[in-house]
């Protein structure tokens, strides 16, 4: 029994030693900076969204929907590039022959279904919708929305296009869902080139039993990104070192 605790106590002393030792490579908001949001929609943000009984309470804890719209203010305030990469589902993409777990949930409760690229009916408030206090920020000419991605990172569309097309090489990330699609954003991103932080707490992921998508995340963004933020730290950051 004290070979085991001495071998226990080692191994936390090792891993605290460890990650008191990560680096902290940091993030310098500059001229090439943009900010990216994924899926600031209805199905993931509301009440009302077909995703909310999975992902409410860590949008409640995270104080998410709040925090998104802060970094859409900042965007305007500084003066900072804002890119959406939304999530749709078209009636063709329902005719797949195989899907993950959560591809294969969302396509049996309709999340993000719209009727196809050029259709918008029924649309408006639609679960694929934009949270409706997010529109005033998003329609607007300064703002650019991506074409969707189709699973959970930007593989499937133009958003690393649109990047590289406006001379962005850093990216401040933020959106839905935590472990899902901002951290497949994340990963692809850093994959090709760019400079990521994250915002944590504008993130939100799904909590089911046994299952807590938000830890996994945040521990995911503290490994790969060059900084995770909270909402707090970005805005004193912006307040203290105005963008370059």
């Amino acid at each position: 029994m004290r070979n085991l605790m001495r071998t226990v106590t080692l191994f936390l002393i090792t891993v605290t030693g460890v990650y008191a030792q990560l680096p902290e490579p940091g993030f310098t908001i500059d001229g090439n900076t943009a900010i990216v949001i994924t899926d600031p929609q209805i199905d993931f943000l509301s009440p009302d969204g077909v995703a909310w009984g999975a992902v409410g309470q860590s949008v409640q804890e995270n104080n998410t929907v709040e925090n998104l719209e802060t970094i859409f203010k900042l965007g305007e305030e500084y003066n900072i590039p804002v890119f959406i990469s939304p999530h749709y589902y078209y009636k063709h993409d329902h005719v797949w022959k195989f899907e993950g777990t959560l591809e294969k949930l969302m396509h049996n409760i309709s999340m993000f279904d719209r009727g196809d690229q050029l259709n918008v009916e029924g649309f408006e408030g639609s679960g694929a919708d934009w949270l409706p206090r997010y529109k005033k920020y998003i329609n607007k000419d300064r703002v650019v929305v991506t074409s969707p991605h189709k699973v959970y990172g930007p593989e499937s569309n133009d958003l690393a296009l649109q990047l590289r097309k406006q001379g962005v090489d850093k990216v401040i990330l933020a959106g839905m869902s935590g472990n899902l699609c901002a951290e497949s954003h994340m990963r692809e991103l850093v994959e090709n080139g760019f400079e990521v932080a994250v915002v944590g707490d504008a993130t939100a992921s799904a909590k089911l039993p046994g299952l807590d998508g938000d830890q996994a995340a945040q521990t995911n963004y503290k490994l790969i990104s060059s900084r995770v933020f909270t909402t707090k730290e970005l805005v004193k950051e912006l307040k203290m070192h105005p963008m370059k």
